[in-house]
């Protein structure tokens, strides 16, 4: 079957585009915070850390790990549209990110002798510029992760000292006057 894919409905992928949003909601509470604002506590430090890190993992994931989708989801895909000549029913395509790599998976449904059984073929090609947003986006989570790190061990360093230290006794008192 031959087929292209229309130049007016390009083909989306949604992982870019929900790894894009999750990145601009990283962004968003970074920019939130008023620049003289003041953190009160390691906790409220390792809280903002966490919700900045929970976003930027989840743009990670978006671009590592594709969602599962049926055949019928791939039947009925927004994208299929965009096909010139449209398929037929017993063909499926799907286009998807695995890290660094655009895989492109074709799905044939054969019946034969009454029973049903579908073919893959697929073909990959690597995303330079996807190796580099993963790339970046890591960074960015390990040291986020080394940060809260030094955080909690400043925090419990903090305790100690509170622990250990003494009040002034009387006769340390009165030895100054």
């Amino acid at each position: 079957h031959n087929t292209t894919i229309r130049e007016d409905v390009p083909w989306k992928l949604q992982q870019i585009q929900d790894a894009a949003n999750h990145l601009q909601l990283a962004a968003d509470t970074l920019e939130s915070l008023d620049p003289d604002h003041s953190f009160q506590s390691a906790e409220e430090v390792l809280n903002f850390l966490s919700t900045v890190m929970g976003w930027l993992l989840r743009s990670r994931t978006a671009l590592v790990i594709p969602k599962k989708r049926t055949l019928e989801d791939l039947l009925n895909s927004k994208n299929v549209r965009a096909l010139v000549p449209a398929l037929p029913r017993e063909v499926a395509v799907s286009f998807y990110l695995q890290s660094w790599k655009l895989i492109f998976a074709v799905y044939h449904m054969v019946t034969e002798k009454g029973a049903s059984r579908f073919d893959r073929y697929q073909t990959e090609c690597v995303i330079p510029w996807v190796n580099d947003v993963l790339l970046m986006l890591t960074v960015a989570l390990q040291t986020g992760q080394q940060l809260k790190d030094k955080i909690d061990i400043l925090s419990q360093y903090s305790q100690e000292i509170n622990l250990t230290k003494k009040p002034p006794t009387d006769g340390a008192a009165q030895d100054e006057e």
